[in-house]
């Protein structure tokens, strides 16, 4: 019982420590997105300009998915997420220092490839660390960090954007960076990340290529591209938005774009709860419901005729983004080998990440071809939720890995 009581408190300072280090990669991102505005006016950047330099980061971060799940299962998540924080950070401290238009670009591509790594690499840090039944509330627990990153960051990164300027924001937030990947290479241990407990599981022989022959590995990256084409396109313009629209000043948008970021956090526990109890087996039904509300409000929001129902709207629009979120990081856990776990959220990740890097330079150019109008930045992203309904309505969330991948593999035109 006491052996017991120590391995579950371990599992939850480890936990807490991968909720951190999300949350840290998210004020990284934030910290852009709420200084573009600042950034633009010292480069003198066009919205497609400004469009390109959000989506540089997406370019590295989306080619590292592959690798950094690979690199997790075959070196362990331990240095694996070490070394990309400690990459990333030494480019957020970069950023701080860039001198022209063309080094941010670099910079920023190079802080996304530093990045990339961490997703596969912490969720392969659940299945090492947590007995299977308890994984998805992990999982759901760590993913909810997404969200409330979201809220955090702008009340960090605005006031001190504009205390010490964007320079100086950057180089201390690289700082921490540096100080967070320190206290996670002490604590993810071998000793500390073994599970003593025994586990009724069966680690099946299944390669990579056995998981690109399986359909819901690709639903699921089709579902994160249009989930995260919404968000990151909100996030990415939303900030001008809402000061060269809706005429807000800097403070005022920093503090109002947490509460959308909130509501999303709410989202992904409540949906991650769901899915692990009244839900469970029924998850493509929750998604498409969840996609549904997502577009109608967005096609709220550009309507809305006040500052403060923009916001509501929007976080509508964040709150229901949560259950699939849930469901597209707990799925794998259910249904795929621990031995590849880190191979196949670097995949479904991709398709994320697609999503993230186009949605900003899209939505860039779109908005300076019609002449500062964002309504067709707005359809895109609304365009983009709609594939993921059909991705989600092909689920067939009861089948499990070996079953499917016995099935890929003798008609590969399953995929």
């Amino acid at each position: 019982m006491q052996n017991n009581q120590i391995n579950n408190k371990k599992r939850h300072v480890i936990l807490a420590l991968l909720f951190l280090g999300w949350c840290l990669s998210y004020l990284d991102r934030m910290a852009m997105n709420v200084g573009i505005v600042e950034i633009a006016k010292d480069f003198n950047l066009s919205p497609s300009v400004m469009g390109v330099v959000l989506s540089s980061f997406f370019a590295g971060y989306a080619l590292m998915q592959l690798p950094g799940g690979w690199l997790a299962d075959k070196f362990g998540s331990r240095k694996v997420i070490t070394v990309a924080i400690v990459f990333w950070s030494i480019f957020t401290i970069l950023t701080g220092m860039a001198w022209s238009l063309m080094s941010m670009i670099m910079i920023r591509f190079m802080f996304g490839l530093g990045e990339g790594a961490y997703p596969a690499a912490s969720s392969k840090a659940i299945a090492d660390v947590f007995p299977k039944a308890e994984r998805t509330s992990a999982q759901t627990i760590m993913m909810s960090s997404n969200s409330l990153g979201g809220v955090i960051a702008p009340l960090i990164a605005t006031p001190l954007l504009v205390w010490i300027g964007w320079h100086n924001l950057f180089i201390t937030i690289g700082i921490l960076g540096v100080f967070v990947a320190t206290l996670l290479w002490y604590y993810l241990s071998p000793k500390n990340m073994q599970v003593e407990t025994v586990e009724e599981e069966t680690v099946q022989k299944v390669s990579f290529k056995d998981v690109l022959k399986i359909r819901t590995s690709w639903q699921l990256a089709i579902m994160w591209f249009g989930v995260s084409t919404v968000v990151w396109g909100l996030i990415s313009w939303m900030p001008p938005y809402l000061v060269n629209v809706r005429g807000l000043d800097l403070m005022s948008m920093g503090m109002l774009t947490s509460i959308p970021a909130l509501a999303g956090a709410v989202g992904v526990i409540i949906g991650g709860q769901l899915i692990k109890s009244l839900l469970s087996g029924k998850e493509k039904y929750l998604a498409i419901v969840s996609f549904i509300i997502m577009i109608a409000s967005l096609y709220l929001l550009f309507n809305a005729p006040s500052v403060s129902l923009v916001i509501t709207y929007q976080a509508i629009c964040m709150f229901f983004h949560g259950p699939i979120v849930a469901i597209i990081f707990s799925l794998p856990h259910k249904m795929f080998s621990k031995n590849v776990i880190g191979s196949t959220f670097g995949m479904i990740n991709l398709g994320g990440m697609i999503g993230a890097f186009l949605a900003p330079m899209v939505m860039g150019y779109l908005i300076e071809v019609f002449n500062g109008l964002y309504v067709s930045a707005f359809m895109y992203i609304i365009a983009c939720a709609v594939l993921g309904i059909f991705a989600a309505a092909g689920l067939i969330t009861k089948k499990n890995l070996s079953s499917e991948a016995h099935e890929g593999s003798r008609d590969e035109t399953v995929i």
